[in-house]
This record gives structure tokens, C-alpha cells and sequence, in this order.
């Protein structure tokens, strides 16, 4: 392992006691392929959840236990999501852009 091309990455998850968890290494070894697999299926999962909660949001016979839910849900989803973007060096816009089209798209509730 060459020293200009080791990285630190931020892991997809914690110790038991809740610290981040860091890869020291150029991003070949098992250890990141397996941190590449679990945030793949991460990022599948939320945009799964994403269509549950469109179709969820859209039905007026959701119950408030079924949309508390689904709110604990998306919350774990979005936190796996900021994480793998923190760990992808990928930066998020300034909070007072609001990208086209958000809010706009979900149904209403009566």
C-alpha cells in the first residue's frame, strides 16, 4: 500500500459504544469492499423506504402509529444517507438552496 494514495474513511458503522468507526487503507481491501456493499444496500433500502412513504403519505387511512413508523424509519434511512456521503466526501448543498421540485411532489393529507 502506497502512502500517497492511503485514505481515512468514515465506515457505515459504529463501535458498540456508538464512536464512528474509521479504514485506514487505499480503499482495495476487504474491509472497503465490504463497507461499499453495506452502503449500497443503505442507499437501496432508503429509496425503497421512499416508495413506501410516497404510497403511505398517499393513503388517508394511515394510522398515526403507521406514520410514526414510517417517520423512525425514514429518519435512520436519512441518517445512513448522510454518512455514506459524509464517508464519500460528497458535500451537500448550503441550507438555503432548495433543490427543484422539493415538497412539491408529496400528496396532502385532509
Amino acid at each position: 500500500m502506497s502512502d500517497s494514495h492511503t485514505t481515512v474513511r468514515l465506515l457505515p458503522w459504529a463501535t458498540p459504544d456508538g464512536n464512528p468507526c474509521f479504514l485506514l487503507g487505499d480503499g482495495t481491501g476487504y474491509v472497503s469492499r465490504l463497507a461499499d456493499d453495506v452502503e449500497n444496500v443503505q442507499l437501496d433500502m432508503a429509496q425503497d423506504l421512499l416508495g413506501h412513504a410516497a404510497d403511505m403519505l398517499g393513503d388517508i387511512k394511515a394510522t398515526t402509529d403507521q406514520l410514526r413508523f414510517l417517520s423512525a424509519e425514514l429518519t435512520a434511512a436519512l441518517r445512513h444517507v448522510l454518512r455514506v456521503a459524509e464517508s464519500r466526501n460528497v458535500g451537500l448543498p448550503p441550507a438555503d438552496s432548495e433543490p427543484e421540485g422539493h415538497g412539491r411532489d408529496l400528496p396532502t393529507r385532509e
